[in-house]
């Protein structure tokens, strides 16, 4: 299948795209630039150079797609959810357009759309895909793609759903900022630890994706959780014996954390049990199971990643 693919070359995308060369398909990368251009080539992707608030700059490459997935997020200008709206509307206008069908062409196209899981808010009882939002600050605006994404399916148009939860593994993420502090010897906690963190492998959660482009059947919303309902506190104490020196362990008060990081501190504060029956269901099973139970091969491969 050809599929356009934003992000390729960031945390979760990069693993998507290995996915699903890995699978077979033809596969078309946004890059912001001739490096990553490159980066995407060594992989066996086709690149094309744009910027994602530009339209112009990519739609005539997205309208020959089968398929297409947005795991793209602009951290960097301050219009992150803006940006992400263009690039919403410019794909889902792409899929929806007339095409040629020939012998290999697929019946529907399809549109994954990346969200995460702190749109479901505070979940201390674990919740499948049809709980109810109740998204923190940070992630509010997402609530209203998602709505849009779902909303244009059509007979030819499956459209498609990914709450991922927190990604490890790599070098990037939170879980990587987590290694970071442990390894330099101060670990700093916001609040007092106790929540569980909704976590997935990011190889795994690249597996999803590329099982939910390869069939024809699936549509809506999908967590991505290993369900391993792991704290916090618990994350730090099993990375603690694979760093150099235990690390100190600081738990910062909530306030303290709005203070110096914004809406970031209610996301990590967040006390969450994910479920994933509809992604179980396809029969996506998680490689890796916790953060605890394999953290010497994630502290191996985040230093890998760093090197």
């Amino acid at each position: 299948m050809r599929i356009f693919l934003t992000g390729g070359t960031g945390y979760i995308g990069a693993a998507v795209l290995d996915a699903l060369v890995k699978h077979g398909h033809d596969v078309t990368v946004l890059v912001r630039n001739n490096e990553k251009a490159a980066a995407v080539s060594a992989k066996g992707a086709r690149p094309v150079v744009g910027n994602m608030a530009e339209p112009d700059s990519y739609r005539a490459s997205a309208d020959a797609q089968d398929g297409y997935i947005h795991t793209s997020f602009d951290a960097r200008s301050g219009k992150g959810p803006a940006t992400d709206r263009i690039v919403v509307d410019t794909l889902l206008a792409a899929a929806k357009r007339p095409r040629t069908v020939g012998k290999n062409t697929p019946a529907t196209r399809f549109f994954i759309y990346t969200s995460g899981i702190w749109v479901l808010g505070r979940a201390p009882e674990p919740i499948n895909e049809d709980a109810p939002v109740n998204p923190i600050a940070l992630a509010e605006w997402r609530v209203p793609h998602e709505a849009l994404v779902l909303a244009a399916a059509t007979d030819t148009l499956r459209t498609m759903v990914v709450r991922s939860g927190v990604v490890y593994g790599g070098g990037d993420g939170i879980m990587g900022d987590v290694f970071k502090q442990a390894n330099n010897g101060l670990v700093r906690v916001i609040g007092d630890g106790n929540n569980h963190w909704p976590l997935v492998y990011d190889r795994d959660l690249a597996e999803l994706y590329a099982k939910l482009a390869d069939r024809d059947d699936t549509s809506g919303i999908y967590h991505a959780s290993d369900e391993a309902d792991e704290r916090v506190n618990d994350i730090v104490e099993a990375i603690s014996p694979y760093v150099p020196t235990r690390p100190d362990v600081r738990h910062v008060p909530i306030e303290e954390a709005r203070h110096k990081m914004g809406p970031m501190a209610d996301a990590l504060s967040l006390d969450q049990r994910v479920r994933s029956p509809r992604a179980r269901a396809l029969g996506w099973a998680p490689s890796l199971r916790s953060v605890s139970g394999n953290v010497a091969r994630l502290l191996e491969e985040w230093r890998a990643a760093r090197a």
